[in-house]
């Protein structure tokens, strides 16, 4: 919550460098573990290149073992070859897992495998012999994390630093593994992708706390305009400034509980793998957190920036000021939308695997279920496409178990939509490929945010309803629930309407009545709420946002500051001694 580029640095170096070593790795190589956690080394994670970055399978390093020396020839054929964006590389890292497509001796290729390769002396942090590393320069935000480029002229390693936990080569240069399917393989091999993406759903919501942490703290003290000429109100309490706020706040603590709960499911599926688990439940668990995170990234970092924005705009001219920091959140959350798989190629594999369970049912006749419980309601698909929204006023959608409903229709319809229309494109010539990319933009895209959205509704839902939550808190917490998922939900109106689940004016007024007055409930807990997730104010940074509520003698004081006024104007002590005139100017700021 205080800095991104350092945090940033620090789980790259720990979590994703360390974890990869600990769950691609074996015994022979928790040697490093310790010298990570001691800082004797620094690392990174250099899969990316630059002519490649969501294609991993067409990565062009390369690795090929020299079974006289026992060795592997990591080498960057020209500059696309080269790891780009690599956070870390481009000043401080002195290791790297690289990935690198693994060649044996005869010249076959095995696929992208990762392997630990040195890349600057840790004592002077020089490059090491036919290692160029540097960095690719200033980006848009996180300016304090080293993004960095590297190619490799040759470069040998020991043949155990392969990180052999899915494949390994014997000192003779035969390949071994124990995965039969190469689908699995290279599924394993990039196994902590989906720990990243888990985590940059987390980062997101932490964006997205601060910002409506700022924005509704000086909505609170923010008066504007009122009945009468001598009488302002706080701006929080126009109904506009409810709508365009208190939805995200909900949305902080939806996805919040989200993110959270994905992790933990991480973890059981991480312990499995460590365990060596190789059951069809395993398996299962794998696709379908695979699933999750693929859609919760784009999901959480999509709202994060958006909320970010009209959090800014909210706070009007004060929000524009860079003291207030929500440009820096802005800015420094962009590359959430971007980085470990670009949102709208990722949600090509939550449609895939929502399309692949149907296909399991209709040709196998296979129960739709999954470990998680994610996708179970799909086992009464077709029956759900049957129902229609049957609330008929607002009071009747003050629960989340309304949207919830909804959103089973909505996610069953989408699924129908994809799979009509992927049949389609194949019989009317198009290869798999072609009639994949025809379905993404209106049907497989919104499908899969559908369902992500579904279950951060659900999970939220249930997490809410639980029998140890207080009363008290449980009404305030449902509040939070319904806004969310009625606030979600509208923004597929178009699309419960042309499904027929939505039918007449009346549907979507009822909805929309519902969401204001939901903002309308919450607007006197909002200030309460936030100070729940917001950090001290040393760490916010934001003297709109400080928990005091001191609006004006908190930016009075900061703007002194940045401009030093007082060390250099030779009467601020003649004039802060004027009282009225202080008193007079404040009240202009």
């Amino acid at each position: 919550m205080y800095d991104w580029s350092l945090a940033t640095k620090f789980f790259l170096h720990t979590l994703t460098f360390g974890s990869a070593i600990y769950s691609s790795g074996s015994e022979r190589h928790f040697k490093y573990l310790p010298k990570i956690f001691n800082m004797e080394i620094f690392g990174c994670f250099a899969l990316t290149e630059v002519s490649h970055g969501s294609n991993t399978k067409a990565m062009r390093t390369t690795a090929h073992y020299d079974p006289t020396t026992e060795e592997l020839i990591i080498h960057s054929p020209d500059f696309e070859a080269a790891k780009f964006w690599v956070g870390n590389l481009g000043k401080t890292a002195t290791h790297a897992v690289v990935f690198a497509q693994l060649y044996t001796p005869g010249g076959q290729c095995h696929g992208l495998h990762p392997f630990v390769v040195q890349i600057r002396d840790p004592k002077t942090l020089l490059p090491m012999p036919g290692v160029m590393v540097g960095d690719i320069g200033r980006k848009l935000g996180q300016n304090g994390l080293d993004n960095g480029f590297a190619m490799f002229h040759k470069v040998r390693i020991p043949r155990q630093d392969l990180l052999n936990r899915s494949g390994d080569i014997t000192p003779e240069g035969t390949y071994v593994t124990h995965v039969k399917d190469a689908r699995q393989h290279f599924s394993e091999s990039l196994g902590s992708l989906s720990s990243g993406r888990v985590a940059i759903a987390g980062m997101s919501v932490v964006n997205l706390k601060l910002a409506v942490s700022i924005a509704l703290r000086f909505s609170a003290t923010r008066r504007q305009f009122g009945p009468t000429d001598e009488e302002e109100v706080p701006v929080l309490e126009y109904p506009m400034q409810q709508w365009r706020l208190l939805p995200y706040l909900a949305a902080a603590y939806a996805l919040d509980h989200f993110s959270k709960s994905l992790f933990l499911d991480l973890v059981e599926l991480q312990q499995g793998l460590l365990g060596k688990d190789r059951s069809a439940r395993q398996a299962e668990l794998g696709r379908e957190i695979h699933a999750l995170a693929s859609a919760g990234k784009p999901l959480a970092s999509w709202t994060a920036q958006r909320g970010i924005q009209e959090c800014r705009e909210a706070c009007g001219g004060h929000g524009y000021l860079a003291m207030n920091r929500l440009g820096d959140l802005r800015d420094d959350n962009d590359p959430n939308c971007t980085y470990e798989g670009d949102n709208n190629v990722l949600l090509q594999q939550t449609s895939n695997y929502l399309l692949g369970l149907l296909v399991r049912r209709d040709q196998d006749g296979a129960r739709i279920e999954s470990p998680l419980k994610t996708v179970d309601f799909l086992e009464a698909y077709p029956n759900l496409l049957g129902h229609g929204f049957e609330a008929s006023s607002p009071e009747d959608c003050l629960d989340s178990s309304v949207p919830l409903a909804a959103y089973e229709w909505l996610v069953c319809y989408l699924l129908r939509e994809s799979y009509q229309k992927l049949n389609q494109e194949k019989q009317s010539g198009s290869n798999d490929f072609e009639a994949r990319n025809n379905c993404q933009v209106y049907c497989c895209r919104p499908l899969a945010l559908a369902f992500l959205e579904l279950t951060v509704v659900r999970r939220f839902h249930e997490h809410v309803h639980q029998p140890d939550v207080p009363p008290p808190l449980r009404a305030v917490l449902g509040r939070l629930s319904a806004l969310y998922a009625l606030w979600s939900l509208n923004q597929h109106t178009a699309l419960l309407y042309r499904g027929g689940y939505f039918s007449g004016e009346q549907a979507g007024k009822t909805v929309e009545n519902a969401i204001l007055a939901l903002c309308a409930q919450l607007k006197d807990d909002a200030v309460a709420l936030v100070d729940v997730i917001a950090p001290p104010d040393s760490i916010l940074n934001s003297p709109i946002g400080r928990a005091d509520g001191e609006l004006y003698k908190n930016l009075w004081s900061a703007v002194l500051q940045q401009s030093k006024v007082l060390e250099r104007a030779s009467w601020w002590s003649e004039f802060s001694a004027n009282k009225p005139v202080l008193g007079s100017l404040k009240s202009k700021l």
